[in-house]
Parts: C-alpha cells; structure tokens; sequence
C-alpha cells in the first residue's frame, strides 16, 4: 500500500485537470503516458477525488464521442477506465458484430483473458488515433476481473462488441494501442470509411486491401 506522500503528485494532477469545467483534453498517439503503463489503483484518490474523475471521464466520453475512455487518455497514469455504449447500430450490424448495448460502468484495476480460441476481426477506432480506423482480430470472449469505483470485484464475460471494447481499454492501461495489433494494410481514414468500408464486416476490405483475416 502507497503512503499519503506517495499519492500525492497523481492527486494534484487530477485535482489540476478538474479546475476547469467541461470535458477533459485528450491526448493524441505520440504522449509517453499512453506507453508508460498505469500504476495499480490502491487509493491514489480520495473518494470524492476519484468520483469527481469518474465523472469528469464520463463527460469527456460522451462529448467525444466513444463508447470507452481509460485514465492514460487524459494524461492521468493510473488503472482506471470507463465504459458504455448506447449501440445505436442497425440490426444487421449489430447482429454481425455482436454489439449489444452496455450500461455506463467503471473498471478498476482490470484484466482480461480469453474464453475460448474464437477471435473475430473488425475495424476499430480510438480517441488517441482520431481520424484513423484499422481492422483488430481480438478474441471474441474475455473474461474480466477487477473493481468497481466503490472496490466492489468484478468478475464477468464479456462477448461480441462488449469483449472488444473492454480489450481495447485494459490495453490502454498496458501501454498499448490498439494500432499495435492491428493489421496495418486495412488502416484507413474516417473518409475511407465512410466511402467504401461502410459494410458490416470487413471482408470486402480484406480482399480490396490485401489483407487476411483470422479463420
């Protein structure tokens, strides 16, 4: 367990990201504290700290918009994330891909492991990387453990849309983006995307990019 003094300087920079009032400025690919890791939740914020960064995380989500955001992504190195998606797809989307609407919620602490050897591959984007999507085979269950804000475990399976979200923000916590496992022939721009790669799946860009996909 980390002293007072040691907590300090994370509380202070929290504290100074909140001294202003609106969502939180996000930072890009190229930020060491998207590659440094996170320091392990043990208490760093005080409880009325941590929900007022919850919060604050919560807001800058919903104003960017995304359906995750992890604490490195606004510069604060601990291992803290939140998550929801409203899933507002149409239903041949939402059946190829498994997207299922998820309630706002907090991982603290997580960790991941697969459930199976299925993986499923889409695109995928991040706040880090804007203006950017590439194709991520990532496995197609997980199950995650961890805290909630209130130290509650969490112990739960995630499939489909759901799974990959909460991959891609634990990664986040490790240092790593989602363009480190991405296949980079399918990187493609948001105008890209929305001019040719609009499918439900991307195998129609595999076969136009030259790339595979897993099975």
């Amino acid at each position: 367990m980390a002293s007072p003094r040691d907590h300090a300087p994370v509380a202070e920079l929290v504290e100074q990201l909140l001294s202003t009032d609106g969502p939180l400025p996000i930072v890009a690919a190229g930020d060491p504290v998207l590659r440094g890791g996170t320091e392990r939740f043990d208490g760093q914020l005080g409880p009325a700290l941590l929900s007022r960064f919850v919060e604050a995380l919560r807001v800058t989500m919903r104003a960017a918009p995304g359906v995750g955001l992890a604490a490195p992504q606004v510069g604060v190195p601990l291992r803290i994330a939140v998550i929801e998606d409203p899933a507002p797809v149409p239903e041949e989307v939402r059946l190829a891909r498994g997207r299922i609407p998820q309630p706002f919620r907090v991982l603290v602490n997580p960790s991941y492991e697969p459930v199976g050897p299925a993986r499923a591959a889409f695109f995928e984007g991040c706040l880090s990387v804007p203006g950017w999507q590439a194709v991520v085979a990532r496995h197609a269950a997980v199950r995650l453990t961890g805290e909630d804000e209130r130290g509650r475990a969490l112990d739960e399976q995630f499939t489909g849309w759901p799974a990959r979200i909460v991959q891609h923000e634990t990664d986040h916590l490790d240092g790593t983006l989602y363009l480190d496992r991405a296949e980079l022939r399918s990187l493609s721009s948001n105008e890209a995307m929305a001019q040719r790669w609009t499918q439900p799946t991307p195998q129609e860009a595999a076969r136009e990019l030259g790339f595979r996909l897993p099975g």
